[in-house]
């Protein structure tokens, strides 16, 4: 995935902001109306959106002789595909969750938890969240199960 510019970022920030929960998406002019302070071209917005479509960001369909533009994902989404092109980078992918399992809040891996869990279709202390707080902690604890397979 593509990162963005500083420019970009407030053009889908404002995509992000203005068209969340809506399809009919928004014109060039509207999102250069909804850049407070930037005092921007219209033709430097037009210009940006067209870049941001042709990166596939953004999808846009003819209103009359205007296009209309909408974000392709949601900033969730974004965000989350940034997250996992970063463990791409290289090294030990492992290593990199672990130390960033370790930067997170409680209330953080609160939602790791849950989403684990969730993810896993399991509930209860003995969901995909413990399991991530094995990994975190220590070395993963011995589960009967885990002793049944191995006989």
């Amino acid at each position: 995935m593509t990162r963005l510019g500083d420019l970009e970022r407030a053009v889908m920030d404002v995509l992000w902001d203005v068209v969340q929960g809506t399809s009919n998406g928004v014109t060039v002019r509207e999102v250069a109306d909804a850049l407070d302070g930037r005092e921007l071209a219209y033709t430097t917005v037009m210009t940006v959106l067209d870049r941001l479509a042709g990166k596939g960001m953004v999808q846009r369909e003819r209103e009359g002789r205007a296009w209309r533009y909408r974000p392709a994902a949601s900033r969730e989404a974004h965000i989350a595909q940034l997250m996992l092109d970063a463990l791409d980078l290289g090294g030990s992918r492992d290593a990199a969750l672990v130390r960033f399992a370790h930067s997170v809040t409680g209330t953080e891996a609160e939602v790791l938890r849950a989403a684990l869990g969730s993810e896993a279709g399991l509930t209860g202390p003995d969901s995909a969240g413990a399991e991530l707080t094995d990994r975190v902690d220590g070395p993963p604890s011995r589960r009967p199960a885990d002793e049944a397979a191995e006989r």
